[in-house]
């Protein structure tokens, strides 16, 4: 039975290359106007889901609606009702950014007077109405993926997937693609979007998929995949290192009571002391109190949050092969997810 609450619905899904599981009993599940971030490794599945989710390739096993609409039973309604954006430009490099637009509403059956309306639209939506008529080759690579992401809104498409849409291009290009994504879904729009710049999913996802070995390691919001990966911590850095095991002993007994604090680490090399606290904002202020008082002079001191490379690393890859298999904090929804092939 369709899901009329979720934009997205994948439950159990499986495809194999030969005796390579790419999707090895994947679920998902992705509420209408919100981007959902996919992260893995290469060869990870991201590739194949989107290729399966858009009916460019039919899965061996399990369910997959979108739009609420079947992708096996249902193709052309999916369709109808989706973009895809790929890993490489679409557009032809020498017609002109409106040209190509007016050319993709043709092909969408809009009629000649409704295609170059559409190309105004959008041209004007992404900052390319001043470059509309200069031929795509002069185009910088983030005005190209602009002009991709047009293309592939000129159907007006409720959803919209985006396969790595910022692979090869450099801070500014990606920025601008980053912008152009969330005015999208501020518009309405979901998206579900592959990448391998973690920096990228963190900015832009409302929620992420981390994908490893055929499998999702953990789902959440990023706050949520950072704080079950170890949460807050306290950074102190001394400026004597001869202090460090009585500001150890100190920071050990106070953050325990009063903010939820762990054991200390202590780097000897770099005069630094680190402690896992559950109220960041008590153990800053207890640090500061604790070590005035007891005239331990700190040179650095910060509160710090894992950042998404450390979840991915620690979730994926070797990573997760010391602990046995895919990481599943706590905190986070798990279930599985996705490719051993490259696609």
């Amino acid at each position: 039975m369709a899901d009329r609450d979720q934009a997205i619905v994948v439950e159990g899904l499986h495809k194999h290359y030969g005796t390579t599981a790419a999707l090895d009993g994947l679920d998902l599940a992705v509420p209408p106007g919100t981007v959902h971030g996919v992260l893995g490794p290469n060869g990870a599945g991201k590739t194949t889901l989107v290729r399966i989710l858009s009916t460019l390739l039919r899965p061996d096993a399990g369910r997959a609606e979108v739009a609420g609409f079947d992708v096996l039973r249902q193709p052309d309604e999916v369709r109808r009702r989706i973009g895809l954006l790929g890993q490489h430009a679409a557009v032809d490099e020498e017609l002109g950014g409106r040209q190509n637009l007016e050319m993709f509403g043709r092909l969408f059956h809009l009629g000649a007077r409704r295609a170059g309306e559409r190309a105004d639209e959008l041209l004007e939506r992404f900052g390319l109405a001043d470059a509309g008529r200069k031929a795509v080759r002069h185009y910088s690579g983030g005005m190209r993926r602009r002009l991709d992401l047009a293309a592939g809104l000129v159907p007006a498409p409720r959803i919209l997937f985006l396969d790595e849409p910022t692979t090869g291009l450099d801070p500014r290009g990606r920025t601008e693609v980053r912008q152009a994504v969330r005015s999208l879904v501020d518009g309405g729009t979901t998206v579900l979007l592959t990448t391998q710049y973690l920096e990228e999913a963190d900015q832009l996802a409302d929620r992420i998929s981390v994908v490893d070995g055929g499998r999702v390691a953990a789902a959440g919001t990023p706050d949520e995949l950072k704080s079950a990966t170890g949460g807050d911590r306290i950074d102190v850095v001394l400026r004597e290192a001869g202090q460090l095991d009585r500001a150890a002993a100190l920071l050990a007994e106070a953050l325990a009571r009063v903010a939820g604090g762990g054991a200390v680490g202590v780097d000897a090399d770099a005069r630094r002391l680190s402690v896992p606290v559950a109220d960041r904002m008590v153990a800053l202020t207890e640090t500061v109190r604790v070590l005035g008082a007891a005239g331990v002079e700190a040179v650095d001191l910060a509160v710090r949050r894992p950042t998404l490379d450390e979840v991915f690393l620690q979730l994926t890859g070797d990573g997760a092969k010391e602990r046995g298999g895919p990481g599943v904090p706590a905190a986070a929804t798990v279930r599985g997810d996705e490719e051993g092939a490259a696609v």
